[in-house]
């Protein structure tokens, strides 16, 4: 009896599989598709996008141009521009209110984290090595490129201005949010070396 069962439960398996087989080859003929003579759409490489990259990583270890000589061709008006995307987080005008960011009137040449009013982090406190160090061209020029990075344990939550131009426009822009703008620096004067927290 053992053996019937054995028998019974081999012939259901091999039913089982012969009736498997015989759909897979039945459909496989009626839902059978040549291929395509000539494909729909082309899919291409950009190669030029490899390229960008290899001239990013070229400009990128370029040395950078000192921010004396950059402003003396940068736009205050495509650094107004610019600074739209900075109003989310901060006001530029005479009095005006700190938001997630301190009012940046009067930034040029302003000791670093002595906004009155504002809650500085740790890390710009720091930085201002207790409110001598200055928001010069220099260090301004730095921060906006990757602000966490020029100031280790900064809030600030903004990736930077990686185009030089981009920063210099903007700080030229910065400059004229104030009673007297800062005199330029001196395009002929040896960079100053760009500090790190």
């Amino acid at each position: 009896m053992n053996s019937s069962y054995v028998n019974m439960g081999v012939g259901a398996l091999l039913a089982t599989l012969f009736v498997l087989k015989s759909v897979s080859l039945v459909s496989g003929g009626i839902f059978h598709s040549e291929a395509p003579e000539k494909p729909g759409f082309a899919i291409v490489a950009d190669e030029t996008a490899s390229a960008g990259a290899a001239g990013d990583k070229a400009a990128a270890a370029a040395p950078e141009t000192p921010i004396a000589q950059l402003l003396q061709k940068a736009d205050a008006k495509a650094g107004e521009a610019i600074f739209k995307k900075c109003q989310a987080c901060h006001d530029g005008t005479k009095g005006g209110p700190n938001k997630v960011g301190p009012d940046l009137w009067g930034i040029v040449d302003r000791p670093v984290a002595a906004h009155e009013g504002f809650g500085y982090s740790a890390g710009m406190k720091d930085f201002s090595k207790g409110s001598t160090e200055k928001w010069s061209y220099d260090h301004l020029f730095h921060f906006l490129a990757a602000p966490k990075k020029f100031v280790a344990g900064t809030a600030m939550g903004f990736a930077g201005l990686p185009k030089e131009g981009d920063r210099a426009n903007v700080i030229a822009y910065l400059r004229t949010l104030a009673d007297t703008p800062e005199p330029l620096p001196d395009p002929n004067a040896a960079p100053a070396p760009a500090a790190t927290n």
